[in-house]
C-alpha cells in the first residue's frame, strides 16, 4: 500500500501550498473583509471573483490536464511544456488587449458602468492567473511539492500584506495626516483595493515564476497543440459547466432575487457563509493536486481500480469527518465572519454537503480522463449547468441564497447519480457502496441529533460536540482499520 502513503504524503505536501494560503485568507481577510465590508460591498467582492473563476476555467481551456495527459505519453516533454506554455501565453495576451480595449463597454454589462477599472484589474489578474497554471502544472508532474507550495503562500502572504496596507494601516494614517499618503491612497476605492492587492501578489508570483519560464528551448508543435487540444476541449466544457455549478449563483443571485434593493446585500451574506465551507473546499483542493497526477501515474496497474475504489472512501471519510468538525463547531467557526453576515448560517451544512458532492464528483471523473472518453464527461458537466440555472431561476426568487444553496447540493447530487452510472458501463470500479452510504448517514444523524439537543450552555455543547465526533471517528477506525492500511 505505498501508493497509499505516497498520495497521503504528496496530498500533505500540495496542502502546505493549497490549505495554508487558502487558511491564511480565511483567518485573516475573511475576517477583515465581513467587518471592514459592508454587505453591499462584499456582494460586489463575491460577485467578481465569481467572474474570475469563470474566466480562469476558460482561459485555461483543460490545457492543465491535457499537459498532464500528453507528459506522460508524449517522449518530448520540453515540446509538450512549450507547446502549453506558448499557447496559454498568446490566448492570455489577446484576451488581456482586448478587455481593456473594451472595458467601459464591459462594466455597463454587468452593471459596474461607474467601475470599469475593477474590469481591467480583475481581467489581467485572471490573465495571470492562467497563464501561470503550466508552470505550477510543470512542478506537481515534476514532483516539486514544496517549490509549488511556497509560490502558494508568498502569494498570499503579498496579498494579505496589501490588504493589510490598504484596509488597516493606509486608514489609520489618513485619520491623522491624509496629506501624507494623499498620492498613494484614496479613501473613496474602497473594495477596489481588494483587486489591487490581489493583482500586485499575482505580478509577484509571475516574476518569481521566471526560472520556469525560461528554463527550456521553445519547441512550438502546431500538431501536438491540435491533439492536446483535441482531448483538453471536452475539458474545457466540463470546466465551464463545473464552474457554471460553483459560481453561477453568485452571479445570477442580483439579477433573480426579488428585491433588487437588497441583491448586493444577499449576494454578501451568501458569499461570507459561502466561506465558512472552506475546510471541505481546501481539502478538495489539495486531494486534487496530488490525485490527478497520482490517476494518471496508476492508470496501467493491474490493482488500478482497486485502488481508485479504496481512495475514494478514504476521501469521503474524511470529507464526513470535516463537514462533523465545522457543523458542531459551528459556534466557534461562526465568528470568522461578521455578525451582520450571521443570518445565512443555515446555508452553511447545505453548502458542506455540496462541496463534499463535487469532490466524490472530481474521484469519479477519472474514469472519461483515463479512457479518453472526456465528451462524456462533457455531457454529465452541461447536464449540471443545466439544473443549476434552472433550479436558480426557480427557487432564488422565492427563497433568496438558500435557493441557490440547495440548487447547488441537488446539483451535484444528481451528476454523482449520472456519473456513477455512466462510468460503470465504461470503466466499472467496484466502489464500497454499502459502506459509504452508514458513514453518510452516520454522520447526518449525528448533526441532526447534536442540533436538536439545542444546548444552551457553550462549554456542555463542546464537550458533547467533542464526544460525538469522537466516537465516530473511532467506529470508523474500528470499522476500516485504517492504521493497517497505511503500515502495510
Amino acid at each position: 500500500m505505498n501508493q497509499f502513503k505516497r498520495l497521503a504524503g504528496q496530498t500533505i505536501i500540495y496542502g502546505f501550498g493549497t490549505i495554508a494560503p487558502r487558511i491564511l485568507n480565511f483567518l485573516l481577510l475573511t475576517p477583515l473583509y465581513t467587518r471592514i465590508l459592508d454587505k453591499s460591498e462584499y456582494g460586489v467582492f463575491t460577485e467578481l471573483y465569481a467572474y474570475i473563476v469563470f474566466l480562469l476555467v476558460i482561459l485555461t481551456y483543460g490545457m492543465e490536464t491535457g499537459f498532464f495527459r500528453f507528459a506522460k505519453s508524449e517522449k518530448d516533454f520540453n515540446r509538450v511544456y512549450s507547446t502549453s506554455l506558448t499557447a496559454l501565453f498568446t490566448t492570455s495576451i489577446i484576451f488581456v488587449l482586448v478587455t481593456i480595449l473594451f472595458s467601459e463597454q464591459l462594466a455597463s454589462v454587468i452593471d459596474y458602468e461607474h467601475n470599469a477599472n475593477y474590469i481591467r484589474w480583475f481581467c489581467i489578474i485572471v490573465s495571470i492567473d492562467a497563464f501561470t497554471s503550466i508552470p505550477f502544472a510543470k512542478l506537481r508532474f515534476e514532483g516539486k511539492a514544496k517549490r509549488f507550495g511556497i509560490l502558494k503562500i508568498i502569494n498570499v502572504l503579498v496579498n494579505i500584506g496589501f490588504n493589510a496596507l490598504f484596509f488597516i494601516v493606509f486608514p489609520s494614517i489618513y485619520k491623522t495626516n491624509p496629506d501624507a499618503i494623499k498620492y498613494i491612497y484614496n479613501p473613496e476605492m474602497g473594495v477596489g483595493y481588494v483587486f489591487i492587492a490581489n493583482l500586485i501578489a499575482s505580478i509577484v508570483t509571475l516574476v518569481l515564476l521566471i526560472p520556469d519560464l525560461f528554463n527550456f528551448k521553445i519547441k512550438f508543435d502546431m500538431s501536438l497543440l491540435k491533439r492536446m487540444l483535441s482531448y483538453s476541449f471536452p475539458l474545457l466544457i466540463v470546466g465551464v459547466a463545473g464552474t457554471v455549478n460553483e459560481v453561477l449563483d453568485k452571479i445570477l443571485m442580483k439579477f433573480l432575487v426579488a428585491d433588487p434593493s437588497t441583491a448586493l446585500e444577499q449576494v454578501g451574506i451568501y458569499g461570507a457563509n459561502y466561506k465558512l465551507a472552506v475546510l471541505m473546499t481546501i481539502f478538495i483542493q489539495m486531494f486534487r493536486y496530488a490525485a490527478e497526477p497520482f490517476f494518471f501515474s496508476r492508470m496501467d496497474d493491474k490493482n488500478a481500480k482497486e485502488q481508485y475504489a479504496i481512495i475514494m472512501k478514504l476521501f469521503i471519510i474524511a470529507g464526513l469527518l470535516i463537514f462533523l468538525g465545522v457543523m458542531l463547531y459551528i459556534d466557534i467557526v461562526k465568528y470568522f465572519i461578521g455578525s451582520e453576515f450571521h443570518s445565512g448560517l443555515r446555508i452553511v451544512p447545505i453548502i458542506l454537503l455540496a462541496n463534499l458532492f463535487l469532490g466524490i464528483l472530481y474521484n469519479q471523473s477519472i474514469w472519461y480522463k483515463l479512457t479518453n472518453l472526456t465528451k462524456y464527461g462533457a455531457l454529465i458537466s452541461l447536464i449540471g449547468a443545466a439544473i443549476t440555472i434552472i433550479l436558480n431561476v426557480i427557487l432564488v426568487p422565492s427563497f433568496g441564497y438558500i435557493g441557490a444553496a440547495w440548487a447547488t447540493l441537488i446539483c451535484y447530487l444528481s451528476m454523482i447519480i449520472v456519473t456513477y452510472f455512466m462510468g460503470q458501463k465504461f470503466y466499472p470500479i467496484n466502489y464500497d457502496l454499502k459502506n459509504i452510504g452508514i458513514y453518510f448517514i452516520i454522520a447526518l444523524l449525528i448533526y441532526i441529533v447534536n442540533k436538536a439537543l439545542d444546548i444552551d450552555s457553550f462549554v456542555v455543547q463542546m464537550v458533547v460536540s467533542t464526544l460525538m465526533i469522537s466516537a465516530y471517528t473511532f467506529f470508523i477506525y474500528k470499522k476500516e482499520k485504517l492504521l493497517m492500511i497505511f503500515n502495510k
